[in-house]
């Protein structure tokens, strides 16, 4: 096991990925966790993240002193390393010559965290800070034109240092570097699988509930899903699925759930039609944030009043994923920017009857499908793409209403059917519509015609931290905008989407 301790870094999770790529487990968590903590979680090696503070700044996230005292090796990236330079006495001081972008990293010795490695070789660098002075026992082990101290490390105590970001694909060599740490440094095993981790959730399942009930809200999307076969094959007849007919959902959604769940997994499931509760709490609600909280506290409104009917319920449930944490607050309360809430993180109640079971809460989600096809789901379900907890009403830009729901179902049947004819359903991430606040002039049979936008996004990516817009055919795209055109009334022009994330999100609200 590593401990990543977060310093707010838009790459820790990246440094998590890299890190369970070598099938090794790893935890992210906040830098004030305390010594006592760390020595339960017994890791064999600790990695300190970037983050975008300065040191020697009034108020920036600072660990323990005392790690470096622990006799655990540990890695610190970029601001990290000058955290681990500042606390054992060496100095930190504001660069002549800000370094952000690619570098050539230029290695002294091929040893260590450069073991195997060529001397010379590219890297990414993103700060306005250096090393001034080295603590006693350390030496430079790498360097760039700009950066004289671009590594550091005091072999005696296993502590290494980069002031470059290995956890990026811009650093060709860093998965390599990464993984000398894991492997040479720290002597770790690779035994983070998902068999391990489905063996290893069941059993912390079991004891976590004992006896008592579960009810699970269930989307019918990847994540729910996989959290509900997990917990079935923990706990069996314990566990409730609830489905909640929210009115935000997809064309035929409901009975895609049912027949799936109902018929073929033989999974407990409830069905609740609220769709009149949600849209009415969502009348005339515009801000993007306010449709989210509404809709995850009226989620554990529903979910509660659901509870009250089964005996003995003591737990909810759910499909909550490492982004949707990182995401949503502080990553796990440390320094990390927050940048929207999910419903399922960000619209629980301070008090709430229900204690919480997240079985997947430090899964990416390429990890959930790995994890479905390990619990024996059928592709069509693992390979869905994401869909958000707020549903359409997030993929509307402004009011939800009856009428623009309407709208936007149909857009998004002709997309998705467009987009799986064309065999690109599983080369991208996500592929959706967004029905846009403002109109525009139009022409249709001769006639001045004044209707909706509807926006069309497609993005590639891993893990839903970092995406690029799709580079979908051209054809494709008329064919798409031409049939919503056509076909959808209210709507007289398409438009394509081709900002990525960051600075974009994937979604747009």
């Amino acid at each position: 096991m590593i401990l990543i301790i977060d310093f707010g870094s838009q790459y820790n999770q990246l440094i998590a990925r890299r890190v369970r790529e070598h099938h090794v487990y790893c935890q992210i968590e906040p830098p004030n966790l305390d010594l006592d903590r760390i020595r339960a979680l017994k890791p064999e090696g600790i990695i300190l993240s970037g983050g975008p503070a300065s040191i020697y700044e009034k108020g920036s996230p600072r660990a323990e002193r005392g790690i470096f005292d622990l006799n655990i090796p540990i890695l610190g990236i970029c601001y990290g390393l000058q955290f681990m330079i500042d606390a054992l006495d060496g100095e930190v001081i504001r660069a002549q010559k800000r370094e952000y972008g690619f570098a050539g990293l230029k290695i002294r010795r091929p040893e260590g965290v450069f073991a195997s490695i060529e001397k010379e070789t590219p890297c990414w660098m993103s700060h306005g800070d250096t090393i001034g002075r080295l603590p006693e026992g350390f030496r430079i082990t790498a360097s760039t034109d700009s950066t004289r101290v671009a590594a550091a490390e005091n072999r005696a105590k296993h502590f290494y240092g980069l002031q470059f970001h290995p956890e990026v694909v811009h650093t060709p060599a860093g998965k390599k570097m990464l993984g000398n740490f894991l492997f040479e440094i720290c002597g770790c095993k690779k035994t983070w699988t998902m068999k391990s981790f489905a063996r290893d959730t069941v059993e912390e399942i079991r004891a976590r509930v004992g006896d008592g009930k579960v009810i699970l809200g269930l989307s019918g999307g990847v994540d729910s899903s996989v959290a509900a076969v997990l917990l079935q094959k923990a706990i069996g007849r314990q566990l409730t699925c609830v489905f909640v007919d929210n009115g935000v959902l997809r064309e035929g959604e409901t009975e895609k759930v049912r027949a799936l769940f109902s018929r073929h997994l033989k999974i407990n499931l409830r069905f609740v039609r609220a769709k009149k509760r949600f849209l009415d709490k969502l009348k005339g609600v515009e801000d993007p944030e306010k449709k989210r909280k509404i809709i995850g506290r009226t989620f554990i409104e529903v979910f509660d009043q659901e509870a009250r009917r089964i005996r003995d319920v003591g737990f909810l449930a759910q499909g909550t994923l490492y982004p949707d944490l990182i995401e949503s607050r502080s990553a796990f309360g440390g320094p990390s920017a927050v940048i929207k809430s999910h419903h399922n993180v960000g619209g629980l109640p301070k008090k709430m009857r229900l204690k919480l079971v997240e079985p997947l809460r430090h899964l990416f989600k390429d990890e959930v499908r790995l994890l479905g096809r390990e619990l024996g789901l059928p592709d069509e379900l693992i390979w869905r793409q994401p869909f958000p907890g707020p549903g359409l009403a997030v993929r509307i830009i402004g009011a939800v209403t009856e009428k623009r729901l309407s709208i936007l179902r149909k857009a998004d049947v002709i997309l998705l059917e467009e987009i799986r004819a064309a065999n690109l359903y599983r080369k991208v991430w996500q592929s959706f519509a967004i029905l846009l606040p403002v109109k525009s002039v139009g022409i249709m049979g001769d006639q001045r015609t004044y209707e909706n936008i509807l926006a069309i996004r497609a993005v590639t990516s891993d893990d839903a931290m970092t995406a690029d817009w799709a580079k979908i055919p051209h054809d494709l795209l008329g064919r798409i905008a031409n049939r919503i055109i056509n076909e959808v009334r209210g709507v007289n022009r398409v438009v394509y989407d081709i900002s990525s994330k960051p600075p974009s999100t994937i979604e747009w609200e």
